[in-house]
C-alpha cells in the first residue's frame, strides 16, 4: 500500500485523479485535532437544590437550541379536596397574561425573537410548562417561565375563554372515532375508584362553571411551592441555568401570596378493581364518506407496580412482549409483528380490529392493560381471548421472544432519547420523583438483566388482583364482571374452562 500521491488513474469522465490512500496522512497537511469530552461527567445529568427547595436539573446537549421548563408535582390525582378539573383549567390557562406580559400574544412575540415555542401538559401527577428556544435566550425564557408559573393574572376573560375551550374539548372527546383517551379515563376510574390516579383527568361538564380565580389560587397556594418544582433544561451549561433560577425563582412572591401552606394530599393509590361501562351508539362515528365499522371497545387491566420499584423494568419488558396494535397498522419492518398480541390474537382472529397492550406507571402504583375492539356480536369471544392472553403471560417465556422484547425496548428508549424535548421530560420527571436520573446506559443494563423467571414472578403477582374493566359501545353481549374475574383467576389457563365460564 503506497502513501502519498500515486500515479494517475483514468476515470470514465476522462479526467485523471491521483490515487490517495485512506489510511496514511496526507503529505503537508497539519495533523487533525479532534474534539474530545473533558470527562464523562459532561454528559451526566446535574442537579442543584436551591435554598427554597427548588431543584435545578440539566443535561448538556450541544446545539443551537435548548429546551427548558418547570415541572410541578401537581395533577388530577391531587384534586380530592377540590373540585375535579382544576389541572385541566391550569393547562388551558398556561402562557396567558402575567404580571410582566399583558397577553398571550405578547408572550409568543417574546419567544419568537428567540425562535421559541411553548407548551403546557397536565397529567395525573405532573403539570409541565416547557419552552424550546435559541440557547442564547435562556435568561429571557427562564424569566418568562417563572412569570407564567408564579405570576399568572387569571383574568375573568381568560377563565371564561378556558371554560369554552374545555366544553368544546369534552364534546370532541365524546365524538371522536378514536376512543382511546376516553377508555384510558374509564380504566383508571375502574382500577382506582374515587381515589388518586382514578380521579378524572378532564374537567367534568358540571364543574366548568364552578371553577374561578379564588379556587385556582387556593389550589396553587398548596401545590405550586418550590419544594414541589423542578426547573429542568437540556442544551445549556448547568451553571448558567442555576444562575437564571436564582435570579428569577428564588425569593419570588407568587401572585396568590406565600401565606401558610394548606395540607397537601399525600394519599397513596388504593387499587380497587371493578368495571366502568358506557353504553354508546358507535354505528356512525365516521368523519368522512368512508364508513367506519361499528365497534365495541373493551379494556382489561391489572395492577402492576410503581416506576420506583425494581419490578418496573420486567413489567416494561412484558408490555413490549405483548405489544400489538391495530389490524390496519401491520406491515413493514418495526411494526411489532412478532409480539404476542399480533401472533396469538390479530393473526388468528381476522374479525378483531385492535389488540394493544399499555403500561401506565406512577409513583405509588401502575396498571397493565390490553385494549381490544371488535364487532358488537363478537364481544363475548373477544373478552375470552383477551383474558386468555393474561393467563398465558404466566406460562413459559421463550428465550427468543424475551430477547426480542428486550432489544425492542432498548431500541425504543434510545430512539426516543434522540429528541431534545424527550430528554427534557425524562430529566424533569425522574428528578421530580427521585431527585436523580438514571442514564440510558443504566436502564439498558437493567433491561438486559431481565430473565424469564422475572416475567413469571411479576405476572403471578399481578394475576392475584381483581381485574379493572372498561367497556364502551354496544354492550349487549358483554360477559358479567364476575365471569371476567373468574376467567382471570383460572390457574391452568385451559381453554375449555374459559369456554364454560363464558357460555
Amino acid at each position: 500500500r503506497r502513501c502519498g500521491l500515486a500515479g494517475g488513474r483514468s476515470y470514465s469522465g476522462g479526467g485523471a485523479y491521483p490515487s490517495v490512500s485512506l489510511t496514511c496522512p496526507l503529505p503537508g497537511v497539519p495533523k487533525a485535532v479532534f474534539a474530545a469530552a473533558e470527562s464523562r461527567e459532561r454528559f451526566e445529568t446535574r442537579v442543584t437544590v436551591l435554598e427554597n427547595g427548588l431543584r435545578v436539573a440539566s443535561q448538556n446537549k450541544f446545539g443551537q437550541f435548548c429546551t427548558v421548563g418547570i415541572l410541578v408535582n401537581s395533577g388530577s390525582r391531587h384534586e380530592a379536596k377540590y373540585l375535579s378539573g382544576i389541572s385541566h383549567f391550569l393547562e388551558k390557562l398556561a402562557f396567558s397574561s402575567t404580571a410582566q406580559f399583558g397577553s398571550k400574544d405578547e408572550i409568543l412575540l417574546t419567544l419568537e425573537k428567540h425562535g421559541g415555542i411553548c407548551d403546557c401538559q397536565a397529567s395525573r401527577d405532573t403539570i409541565m410548562y416547557a419552552v424550546s428556544a435559541d440557547a442564547r435566550g435562556l435568561d429571557t425564557v427562564v424569566n418568562l417561565l417563572a412569570d407564567v408559573t408564579l405570576q399568572p393574572r387569571l383574568s375573568d376573560e381568560e377563565i371564561e375563554m378556558t371554560r369554552m375551550a374545555i366544553k368544546f374539548e369534552l364534546e370532541d372527546l365524546n365524538m371522536r372515532p378514536d376512543p382511546e383517551p376516553l377508555l384510558t379515563e374509564m380504566i383508571h376510574a375502574a382500577a382506582f375508584r374515587d381515589n388518586t390516579v382514578g380521579l378524572n383527568r378532564f374537567c367534568p361538564v358540571e364543574n366548568t362553571d364552578k371553577i374561578d380565580r379564588a379556587l385556582l389560587h387556593s389550589y396553587l397556594s398548596s401545590y405550586y411551592t418550590p419544594d414541589r418544582m423542578v426547573l429542568a433544561g437540556v442544551g445549556m451549561e448547568h451553571e448558567h441555568l442555576v444562575e437564571c433560577a436564582r435570579k428569577y425563582l428564588l425569593g419570588v412572591e407568587p401572585v396568590w401570596g406565600s401565606g401558610h401552606r394548606r395540607d397537601v394530599d399525600r394519599s397513596v393509590a388504593q387499587y380497587t378493581g371493578g368495571i366502568v361501562k358506557v353504553e354508546k351508539d358507535m354505528s356512525d362515528v365516521s368523519l368522512g364518506p368512508t364508513p367506519i365499522p361499528e365497534l365495541t371497545h373493551i379494556m382489561i387491566g391489572l395492577e402492576s407496580c410503581s416506576f420506583l420499584e425494581d419490578d418496573f423494568i420486567p413489567f416494561a419488558v412484558l408490555n413490549m412482549m405483548m405489544g400489538g396494535g391495530g389490524s390496519f397498522s401491520a406491515g413493514g419492518p418495526g411494526k411489532g409483528m412478532f409480539t404476542r398480541l399480533y401472533l396469538n390474537v390479530l393473526n388468528r382472529h381476522h374479525w378483531m380490529y385492535n389488540a394493544t397492550s399499555y403500561h401506565h406507571s406512577y409513583e405509588d402504583t401502575g396498571l397493565l392493560c390490553i385494549h381490544a375492539s371488535a364487532d358488537p356480536k363478537q364481544v363475548r369471544e373477544m373478552v375470552e381471548i383477551i383474558t386468555r392472553e393474561f393467563i398465558l403471560m404466566a406460562g413459559a417465556v421463550g428465550e427468543v421472544e424475551l430477547e426480542r422484547a428486550k432489544t425492542q425496548l432498548k431500541s425504543m428508549l434510545m430512539m426516543n432519547l434522540e429528541s431534545r424535548p424527550v430528554i427534557f421530560e425524562d430529566v424533569g420527571r425522574q428528578v421530580l420523583a427521585t431527585n436523580t436520573r438514571k442514564l440510558p446506559h443504566e436502564l439498558c443494563a437493567l433491561i438486559s438483566q431481565v430473565k424469564p423467571a422475572d416475567i413469571k414472578r411479576v405476572v403471578t403477582k399481578m394475576l392475584h388482583k381483581k381485574p379493572a374493566v372498561a367497556a364502551l359501545g354496544d354492550l349487549t353481549d358483554l360477559p358479567s364482571y364476575e365471569h371476567i374475574q373468574a376467567a382471570l383467576s383460572s390457574k391452568d389457563g385451559r381453554l375449555p374452562r374459559l369456554y364454560r365460564l363464558f357460555r
